[in-house]
């Protein structure tokens, strides 16, 4: 098969899909600590703490803002670690992948598996910090369960990116350029913390492209019960980003582990 064939996807990527849970399962304490602890407390801190002297923000007081983005960049982060450190650790150091490819699965099978279980976790994630906003009084009626499919997408299209970090990656050391590079400036820049308004025209421009700023815009107006426009441009960036990125993904995968 050339490098640079379209992905051929099969059933067979469940099973791949079934083992990450099941290890997850065993370590979902420590896991949930960390995909839930610190989402929690940037929306307390700066929700209650900050959101005391901002006051509204777009119409909405600080915390509510706060909320609906720090929902979809725990998702973002959540599925960027999924698919970089556990991925590489599955795939250089224990040889998971390896072994899996000595079966019927075949590469294409690992990568959608490994990307779809980026979107269950970041599923979950969102489904625990939901839940909290919710209790807290942050979020104005059942429409907010739209949110969850919105960080389900959000988790497979950066679940796919990192993959193509991954792919290309010699060591742990080499993600730090992604985090400084891609997720930092998409993490502060994406209407999470301020509206995109606030900055130059030429960085609205480009932070327009990017995914985390579209999913903003859909989760947003689906927690505070705003009217939701544009949907379909705003859903149509993540998921052409996904696709090519899980494209680009397995090119470069077959060339590192197919030779």
């Amino acid at each position: 098969m050339p490098d640079f064939a379209l992905p051929k996807f099969s059933r067979r990527c469940f099973p791949v899909w079934q083992r990450n849970a099941q290890v997850w399962i065993k370590l979902s304490g420590p896991s949930l600590v960390g995909n839930f602890g610190e989402p929690l407390l940037y929306l307390l801190a700066l929700g209650y703490g900050l959101g005391g002297f901002v006051g509204e923000v777009d119409g909405l007081p600080y915390i509510v803002f706060l909320a609906t983005g720090i929902i979809c960049s725990s998702a973002m982060n959540t599925a960027t670690f999924e698919c970089l450190y556990s991925a590489y650790t599955r795939m250089k150091v224990q040889e998971t992948w390896a072994a899996m490819m000595a079966t019927p699965l075949s590469l294409d099978d690992i990568v959608l598996g490994e990307v779809l279980w980026a979107g269950t976790k970041s599923l979950i994630s969102a489904t625990a910090i939901l839940l909290v906003a919710s209790l807290l009084g942050l979020v104005a009626g059942w429409q907010a369960l739209g949110v969850l499919p919105m960080a389900f997408l959000l988790g497979c299209c950066f679940g796919a990116m990192a993959l193509v970090v991954t792919a290309i990656s010699p060591s742990y050391d080499f993600f730090l350029y992604y985090f400084t590079l891609v997720i930092t400036p998409m993490f502060l820049l994406s209407g999470v913390f301020f509206p995109l308004e606030s900055v130059p025209v030429w960085v609205q421009s480009g932070i327009q492209l990017l995914p985390l700023y579209h999913i903003v815009e859909v989760v947003r107006p689906l927690m505070t019960g705003r009217p939701l426009e544009g949907l379909v441009a705003h859903l149509l960036v993540p998921i052409a980003y996904g696709l090519a990125a899980i494209w680009l993904a397995l090119t470069l995968l077959r060339r590192r582990l197919l030779i």
